[in-house]
């Protein structure tokens, strides 16, 4: 199972792309979750479904944390950039605002690399 994860301390990698210019480009990014993706809880989990066949691959399910589930939920149905996202978690975690642009920009990088958002 993947773990989109975004409470991690910046690398020092990230920490670059934030002075190159290349988290900049991101925060103004609009994405939106796909349509047909469903975030259930299963056996305490909350795992990420696909509605209709064309989106299941029983090999591989998604499972989000608690701040990962609880963005989704305010996020699905929505375009929304990394900023709002980050916004978010500021609001409900009390976070700082570099670390939560470093959290939503590492969500939203996971979100697009395994096909949930457009």
């Amino acid at each position: 199972m993947k773990h989109p994860h975004f409470v991690d301390r910046p690398t020092e990698n990230q920490t670059t792309s934030m002075k190159t210019g290349n988290f900049m480009d991101n925060i103004q990014k609009y994405m939106k979750i796909k349509e047909g993706f469903v975030l259930r809880q299963m056996c305490g989990e909350n795992i990420v479904a696909g509605e209709g066949l064309q989106h299941v691959n029983f090999n591989k399910l998604i499972s989000l944390n608690e701040s990962a589930a609880y963005l989704w939920n305010e996020l699905q149905g929505k375009e929304f950039t990394q900023a709002e996202m980050a916004e978010l978690l500021i609001k409900r975690y009390g976070i700082d605002e570099q670390l939560a642009m470093i959290d939503s920009e590492k969500l939203m990088a996971s979100w697009s690399e395994i096909g949930l958002t457009e």
